[in-house]
């Protein structure tokens, strides 16, 4: 019974001091975890193979790049390339490396790494969907030594710097490329950047862990080392559930918020609201010229003069977007004369449809000729506000009586299946980016996107120039100022409205910055107050 009592006393004894020493024990520090809101859930993460804009929020902090583009100046940096020559024709890039750079495996970097990470890009196994395609016409990388490497291209490609820039072509671990391979690469990630990838739950979350061996930042960043110590990112698909996670303080910093929830949060004292002009292409809808009835250029005219942009924008955007004018948005290109607004003129559509044949008969609600319906097939991807918009596209073009059937593609694979398919006559997406040249992916006639299905030798011929035998902004404006009206002249696409990220940060987030690419935050920058 004593030895009972003693061993009873004992471990009372040791559950006080337990429970003193955890009192005594500060608090988890709120400063050292940052939530960040994700928009969308990529069907895969690895932004060598992957074309989401999404998946560089998080992984633009886990890869560095040879060069940084400076949102400031429009001018290139070093970033993993301390410098770099062109040859006087255009065909040799020779860059030289940093010596200091580890990954986070602890792989030296080298130019062996810069050539084995473009292998595994340019390995059409590995089928990558956008960073490939980035590299234009290269043909060769040549190791001059353990840090110089000369990539020898067909032709010249003006775009090259901008592409190297990019997440995209951000430097992995070849070593863990070797060991994880394509498939389950996305959930071992191994940069150089200021943040180690820790975790990739799909669907759920990713995780990533200041690297505290970070020495060698561009100089864009301005700040030499990360301050949060842990970042956890978490997806919110469903729009109207992000300003809830906001102030349920689930995340402390969310993109793509709807306008009007955007302006509520931002009138409290508890948020604030960062709007970005991103780059690239707007929110649109490509015209399918290979079927009928848009093959007809007077059909899309109409299907243009009935879409009310600006009630539209204004519907859905209220005063933070700019209309869509152009297939590329003026954010970061000023080298493109801005196109004068299209006009909203449904009488104008009705008469064109008149002079196709396309006639509305006594009271029928849809036009027909000889017997069959005006039927178009329109399909919106699932991201940002499409869905909105498709509806209001879809009202414009009834009131004109089109039969529309609108399909809302619940992600870019299936989006991607009924492209191939070609059972479409109108449907979504844009790409983003700090260079015009991501035109020729989408109205090149052998274009990987060109979902419009148009061919035109003239258009072909200024795309090409305009990447490939020029490094000159002027000329280069001058052409894709050619491209552009080419584009609207032929009515291939129908731009609705500019991008502008509105982003709501917790007032505890300080130093919120963003790449010249526009989605991509500087999150080395960002530092948390205590709440």
């Amino acid at each position: 019974m004593k030895t009972n009592i003693n061993r009873t006393i004992l471990l009372i004894l040791v559950l006080s001091m337990s429970s003193l020493a955890s009192a005594c024990q500060p608090p988890s520090d709120p400063r050292s975890t940052l939530k960040y809101g994700l928009t969308l859930a990529p069907s895969g993460i690895d932004p060598h193979l992957n074309a989401s804009a999404e998946l560089g929020i998080p992984l633009s902090s886990v890869y560095d790049t040879l060069v940084f583009l400076d949102p400031a100046s429009g001018e290139f940096v070093p970033g993993l390339a301390e410098r770099w020559e062109i040859s006087s024709d255009g065909l040799v890039y020779t860059f030289y490396l940093r010596k200091d750079v580890r990954f986070h495996d602890g792989t030296p970097f080298n130019a062996q790494a810069v050539q084995d990470n473009l292998n595994y890009i340019l390995d059409p196994d590995n089928h990558s969907q956008k960073a490939a395609t980035m590299l234009g016409p290269l043909n060769q990388t040549e190791i001059l030594n353990e840090h110089s490497i000369a990539f020898v291209l067909e032709e010249p490609f003006a775009p090259l710097l901008d592409s190297l820039s990019q997440v995209y072509l951000g430097m992995a671990s070849p070593k863990a490329l070797n060991q994880w391979g394509t498939s389950e690469y996305q959930f071992h990630q191994v940069g150089t950047g200021p943040y180690r990838f820790v975790e990739y739950i799909p669907n759920d979350h990713i995780t990533l862990e200041r690297n505290p061996d970070y020495d060698w930042g561009p100089a864009i960043y301005d700040s030499a080392k990360a301050s949060v110590e842990r970042i956890v990112f978490y997806f919110y698909e469903d729009a109207a559930s992000r300003a809830l996670a906001l102030e349920r303080s689930e995340v402390d910093i969310m993109g793509e918020i709807p306008p009007h929830e955007a302006d509520r949060l931002a009138s409290s004292t508890d948020f604030s609201l960062v709007p970005v002009a991103i780059p690239g292409q707007p929110l649109q809808y490509f015209f399918n010229t290979s079927v009928a009835p848009t093959d007809d250029l007077r059909v899309r005219q109409a299907l243009l003069l009935a879409v009310d942009k600006e009630s539209i924008v204004l519907t859905v955007f209220g005063s933070h977007s700019p209309i869509g004018n152009s297939p590329l948005s003026q954010a970061g290109f000023g080298m493109i004369s801005e196109l004068p607004p299209s006009s909203h003129n449904p009488e104008e559509a009705r008469k064109l449809l008149d002079e196709t044949g396309w006639i509305l008969e006594g009271q029928d609600t849809y036009r027909k000729r000889n017997g069959e319906p005006l039927v178009i097939k329109l399909i919106a991807p699932p991201w940002g506000s499409n869905s909105e918009v498709a509806q209001l596209v879809k009202a414009g073009w009834e009131n004109i009586g089109v039969d529309v059937e609108l399909t809302i593609a619940p992600g870019f694979g299936v989006l991607k299946e009924i492209q191939s398919s070609g059972d479409y006559h109108a449907i979504g997406i844009n790409f983003f980016g700090t260079d015009p040249d991501l035109l020729r992916s989408f109205y090149s006639s052998d274009g990987f996107y060109n979902w419009t299905g148009f061919s035109d030798a003239e258009i072909d011929r200024l795309l090409n120039e305009a990447a490939r035998t020029t490094l000159a902004s002027d000329h280069r404006g001058e052409l894709y100022n050619q491209i552009v009206q080419a584009i609207t002249d032929n009515v291939l696409v129908l731009p609705i409205r500019d991008y502008v990220n509105l982003i709501i940060a917790h007032q505890r987030v300080e130093g919120l910055k963003f790449s010249a690419q526009g989605w991509f935050p500087n999150l080395i920058d960002v530092q948390l107050s205590s709440p």
